[in-house]
C-alpha cells in the first residue's frame, strides 16, 4: 500500500473529453486524486458535487482535482455534462492506474480513495476506504492542501 513519503506513482489516461492526461503534466501544482467506483451512483455523485461546488477552494490552494473510475470515458462525459462538474474525470478502463496505487476492489471498480500529491510529486496524504458508502475526509484533504502553501 502506497504511504506519505512516496513518489506517487505516474500515469497517463484519458479524460472525459478523450485527452490524455498524464500526473507528471501537473509537476509544480498539488494535485488531488479521487478514485471513485461508480458514475452516476448516489454516493459518488454527492461526493463529486461537493469538490464541483468548492473547486475554488482547491484552485486556491494550487491543487488540480482529478477523478479516476473505471468507467468508460464516454460514461465520465455523459456524468460531467450531467452534473456539470468543472474537473477532470479520468478513465482507467483497464485498471493500471487503480491497482498501482492499490485501489481496487475484488469485483473489479476502484475504492473511493483520496491521495494528495505535492507539487514534486509526492504523496502528502493517503486515504483508502474499503467501506464505498464512506467518503474521504475532505477536512483532512484541505488540511494537507493548506499546509502545503
Amino acid at each position: 500500500m502506497l504511504q506519505v513519503g512516496q513518489n506517487a506513482p505516474d500515469f497517463t489516461l484519458f479524460n472525459a473529453e478523450k485527452e490524455s492526461i498524464s500526473l507528471s503534466q501537473f509537476k509544480g501544482r498539488n494535485v488531488v486524486l479521487l478514485f471513485f467506483p461508480k458514475a452516476f451512483s448516489g454516493v459518488c455523485t454527492k461526493e463529486f458535487c461537493d469538490v464541483r461546488d468548492n473547486l475554488q477552494v482547491y484552485n486556491n490552494l494550487n491543487a488540480e482535482v482529478i477523478g479516476i473510475s473505471v468507467d468508460s470515458e464516454s460514461t465520465l462525459a455523459e456524468w460531467k455534462e450531467k452534473e456539470g462538474y468543472n474537473f477532470n474525470l479520468v478513465s482507467d478502463i483497464d485498471k493500471i492506474v487503480s491497482k498501482s496505487y492499490d485501489t481496487l476492489y475484488e469485483v473489479g471498480v476502484s475504492k473511493r480513495s483520496a491521495f494528495v500529491i505535492d507539487k514534486d510529486g509526492i504523496l502528502q496524504y493517503v486515504e483508502v476506504l474499503e467501506d464505498g458508502y464512506q467518503v474521504p475526509s475532505f477536512e483532512n484533504i484541505l488540511s494537507t492542501l493548506s499546509a502545503l502553501n
